[in-house]
């Protein structure tokens, strides 16, 4: 709290010492069924512009999310894949019900706990609206919606490129280009390519190499849009994401040196085609989204953590592997009201979402006390599930101005899901919910100001199920399965423009949730890291409430500064399976979360950019009680810009902190096997030179 209050002070003292105001560039949200200013929304959004991306050294959302208050993620090996808006969210995605909490679209496409291949190069802007989304996006957006707008084709041709090189052996290389295909600008494209590749921040000591946790990540898009007429007129993207990176990660001393002697792989490459359709009427807009996804993922590890030096006398080496294939298909369709001289606007829709996905997994292992007679314990055990979903949803909204500035807004969604599951282990779930959300606000227009808004929400996650447990014996049958959870989320906030040089949203709000799904851990054999297993169970109730803030300031021609922060406060309640752990905070909620920065001009074209961020210790999990450090992070870099050429000289984590991003709390050395808390370390002082031409 007291580094809180510290740059607080110093964002004060700044705004009190300038005196000279420029103007800032109106924020225009996409998310939403129309594009909006964002000082006209009923909801909290955080908008990461343009600009914001480019000057990230490392392109990915995952660097980005530590700017968006009361955002968090749960790193295992390599990329992130979870995150969590206001403490909800899942953690792990290993076995059971592929479902999300915070739902994750990259150009429309919903990539929902694929958070990983959330690559930033050539991209418009990064949106994260907090709270649920049941009338936008449904069952996968319980706690909110991350949404990433790459850049579109223009008329004009047009490219940038990048070159980055860095410390750990960094280098990455990209370029986009774009314009009309035709002379007569009908049809016009935009293509992006990117290589990013870095030797990681772990040195394996038993291999003696640095490369064992490298990231090798290749971005192809293409975007080519057709007007075919005066009225209508489609997009096609095509893209391909592929994330080759290996997994070695987990140490037993907390260090960055690891012992595996097989590092695994964390890779995933995902293939996308979406076709947008859109075509005007009088009244209305019809708009039609289509896309396909075909993902292969290869996740294993180094169950052990080290090799036969490290484990002497003891033998004790085990691997796991999981090759999953998944593909979706999803078909949307909505009628947008045209802005005409009515009160109000309106959309109705339909979504199929069709999800199929097959998991291959494969464990070996060997343990042996030279001081036990019996033994060597030798296992190896394959398995094989396929899983299948089916979304079908329906959903409408109503805009309507009750009288002048003073609007009421009605959103619905009603859904069904069935999915199946089966494995080679003859467990078999037939499962289906049928969920109801929605949304209502009332919003107050200030002209020239912004807006301030009332709301009530409700969103739904579908239920699921528990793999392996009823096998293993560990828990009743009736526990295999879960329900859906629900949250009921009341909002009051503020978007406005106080100034032209002065943008600021406030924002409280109380969230319940009813059956709330909680995720534990447990090892069932102490002396095998593969029997790590998860259990999903609803408890009775949660609460979630808080507030977010944030201000962007133009001092003068030559100072910008801007300040983000988050308070959140969480509670498990009514849990009978679990008192232990009722009244308290839940996993990956920490309750202060912040960031803030300025950019100061020594010149026109040279400039200092800095910004500091920082989190609040946070619960691991539900599992256990261990809690992570607070740490605030420090990033910098000093830019020289000439005529289209852009100069940055950058450092990240600049003070070199240590700090933690997951914990997970098992027994992991021989003999006795304690329980004992492992730390995944977040990444370490880097720095390094980045090159834009713009052209």
């Amino acid at each position: 709290m007291n580094y809180i209050i510290k740059h607080l002070f110093f964002i004060v003292l700044i705004i009190s010492l300038s005196v000279i105001a420029e103007e800032i560039e109106e924020v225009i949200v996409k998310a939403d069924w129309r594009e909006t200013l964002i000082t006209e929304e009923d909801s909290s959004i955080f908008v990461l512009s343009e600009d914001k991306i480019k000057e990230q050294p490392i392109k990915h959302f995952e660097n980005l999310s530590y700017l968006v208050p009361n955002l968090n993620f749960a790193a295992s090996d390599s990329r992130a894949r979870y995150f969590q808006i206001r403490g909800i969210g899942e953690r792990s995605g290993y076995l059971g019900t592929p479902n999300s909490s915070v739902g994750f679209l990259i150009d429309d496409v919903d990539y929902s706990g694929q958070g990983g291949i959330a690559t930033l190069f050539d991209v418009d802007q990064v949106e994260v609206i907090k709270g649920p989304q049941a009338s936008r996006i449904g069952a996968n957006a319980l706690a909110g919606l991350i949404y990433i707008k790459t850049k579109e084709p223009t008329e004009e041709f047009e490219g940038s490129s990048e070159l980055n090189f860095g410390s750990y052996n960094t280098k990455s290389a990209g370029i986009a280009l774009s314009g009309p295909v035709t002379k007569i600008k009908d049809v016009k494209f935009r293509l992006a390519v990117r290589q990013d590749q870095s030797d990681g921040f772990r040195k394996n000591l038993y291999l003696n190499r640095s490369d064992t946790s490298r990231k090798d990540e290749l971005t192809l898009r293409l975007k080519v849009d057709f007007e075919l007429s005066e009225t209508s007129n489609s997009k096609l993207l095509l893209s391909r994401i592929d994330m080759d990176d290996p997994a070695d990660i987990w140490t037993i001393d907390d260090s960055l040196n690891t012992l595996s002697d097989r590092p695994g792989m964390d890779s995933q490459k995902t293939d996308t085609l979406s076709y947008k359709y859109f075509k005007q009427f009088d009244l209305f807009e019809l708009q039609s989204f289509t896309s396909t996804t075909d993902t292969f993922v290869v996740f294993s590890y180094d169950a052990d953590w080290g090799n036969a030096e490290s484990h002497a006398p003891y033998t004790y080496d085990y691997f796991s592997e999981t090759l999953r294939d998944r593909q979706s298909f999803n078909q949307e369709f909505r009628f947008v009201s045209i802005s005409n001289n009515l009160p109000f606007n309106w959309v109705l829709g339909m979504t199929f979402l069709s999800l199929d996905e097959t998991n291959d997994r494969q464990d070996d292992g060997i343990y042996e006390d030279p001081f036990d007679s019996f033994g060597p314990y030798e296992s190896l055990t394959t398995s094989s599930s396929d899983y299948s979903s089916d979304n079908l949803s329906f959903f409408g909204n109503i805009d309507y101005e009750l009288a002048k500035d003073l609007v009421v807004s009605l959103g619905f969604r009603t859904e069904e899901w069935k999915a199946k599951y089966s494995d080679t282990n003859n467990e078999n779930f037939n499962l289906s919910n049928d969920m109801f959300g929605g949304k209502v606000s009332i919003s107050y227009l200030i002209k020239g100001i912004g807006n301030t808004y009332l709301s009530y929400a409700k969103g739904y996650k579908q239920g699921g199920f528990n793999v392996g447990l009823g096998l293993l014996g560990q828990v009743d049958q009736n526990e295999l399965e879960y329900d859906p959870e629900y949250l009921t989320n009341y909002e009051f906030g503020i978007n406005s423009r106080i100034s032209d040089y002065t943008d600021l949203s406030l924002n409280i709000f109380y969230s319940q949730r009813n059956d709330q799904q909680v995720l534990i851990s447990t090892q069932v054999d102490p002396s095998d890291p593969n029997t790590f297993v998860y259990l999903t169970q609803n408890a009775a109730e949660g609460q979630n409430y808080g507030l977010e803030g944030s201000v962007n300031m133009k001092l003068n021609d030559r100072l910008s500064v801007f300040l983000n922060m988050g308070y959140l406060e969480t509670e498990i309640k009514n849990w009978d399976s679990r008192p232990d752990i009722e009244g308290r905070e839940q996993a990956h909620a920490p309750r202060y979360s912040f960031s803030t920065g300025a950019e100061y001009y020594f010149q026109e074209n040279t400039s200092l950019h800095i910004n500091l961020l920082g989190k609040s210790g946070f619960y691991y999990s539900d599992s256990h009680n261990n809690k992570s450090n607070s740490y605030v992070l420090a990033n910098a870099a000093l830019r020289h810009s000439l005529n289209s050429w852009v100069f940055d000289l950058w450092v990240q984590n600049l003070f070199d902190e240590y700090y933690s991003t997951r914990g997970f709390f098992f027994g992991n050395e021989a003999p006795d096997f304690i329980d004992t808390l492992y730390r995944r370390h977040g990444d370490p002082r880097h720095f390094g030179l980045s090159v834009r031409y713009d052209f």
